[in-house]
């Protein structure tokens, strides 16, 4: 596909010149393209799909920020170290609906990928985004939290400062807010890193995304004590979108754009808003008793045991 995107290029820059055989070739191979990016999906292995949720052009929290929310204002800092860029929040409105939207923020060169710490939040941005979520809280404003991280940080200094703890507590205070959380994973779902922001009311996941307790391979280095058995694993994490509708962990699986979110971040942001819509109209119904109730049953009953 990447061949015949070329072609297109080349006789583009010629535009001035093209014959009618060649506008004809180009409509002819941008129909090729279409077909090939809508039978993409059908295709991908559990490997695959790993792949493509850690493609370096997929949207990021900013992307999708900038495409489905007006007057974002950032709030930076936890009020205790200083501020983790890789986790980023603030103020910003759904239409006319004031809300509080934070997410995992990668980069897409080396110097941005540095500054935003790979999208690794350490224990202040999982503090900074706890503060924020109860800052929602007092104002009575729903979350939106978007999740796409390797996972968290796991370097000496941040364990220092307390990793697991600020992880663990956000999971505690997000399971009792008593205002409306949505969390949508568009990327990576790394481990603790990326369920210390995704404990809400409904969970939506991209088609394309992936949500795991632990890599493929770092499963692969543990089990088999090397990184080659990365796509054995892969499998066997049934870390894609299908697999965890199926097992209730998710949702929801928001659509993509053919060929991946990747192609076009505007048509990506334009499918997922309207969902995010829906399920924020659904949940304002509920008082904030039951809310808090429900999202303790939904997390309870994750999980299916076989008794021996």
């Amino acid at each position: 596909m990447n061949s015949k995107a070329k072609q297109i290029n080349i006789l583009c820059e010629q535009v001035s010149t093209l014959t009618p055989d060649q506008k004809k070739e180009i409509i002819r191979l941008e129909k090729q393209i279409a077909l090939l990016r809508s039978q993409m999906g059908e295709e991908l292995s559990p490997w695959d799909q790993v792949q493509l949720a850690r493609h370096e052009n997929r949207p990021y929290t900013m992307d999708y920020i900038s495409h489905i929310f007006k007057d974002f204002r950032e709030l930076h800092g936890d009020r205790y170290f200083y501020d983790d860029r890789a986790l980023i929040g603030g103020m910003a409105r759904l239409n006319r609906q004031a809300v509080m939207v934070l997410g995992h923020q990668k980069g897409r060169n080396t110097k941005q990928r540095i500054y935003r710490n790979y999208g690794m939040p350490k224990p202040e941005g999982y503090r900074k985004a706890i503060r924020l979520i109860q800052m929602a809280e007092k104002f009575g404003r729903p979350v939106i939290s978007f999740i796409d991280t390797p996972g968290a940080y796991p370097g000496l200094g941040a364990e220092k400062r307390g990793q697991a703890q600020a992880i663990a507590f956000n999971l505690l205070k997000m399971a009792r807010i008593k205002i409306p959380i949505i969390c949508i994973i568009i990327g990576e779902g790394g481990s603790g890193g990326a369920l210390a922001i995704a404990l809400g009311d409904r969970i939506l996941m991209l088609e394309h995304s992936i949500y795991s307790v632990i890599s493929p391979e770092s499963c692969s280095a543990i089990l088999w004590k090397d990184q080659e058995h990365s796509k054995e694993a892969a499998s066997s994490l049934k870390l894609t979108s299908k697999h965890l509708l199926e097992f209730e962990v998710v949702d929801e699986i928001v659509p993509e754009p053919a060929g991946g979110a990747h192609f076009d971040h505007g048509e990506s942001a334009a499918l997922l808003k309207p969902r995010i819509i829906n399920a924020l109209k659904e949940l304002q119904q509920l008082d904030p008793e039951t809310l808090v109730r429900r999202r303790h049953e939904k997390f309870r009953k994750m999980g299916h045991f076989i008794d021996g």
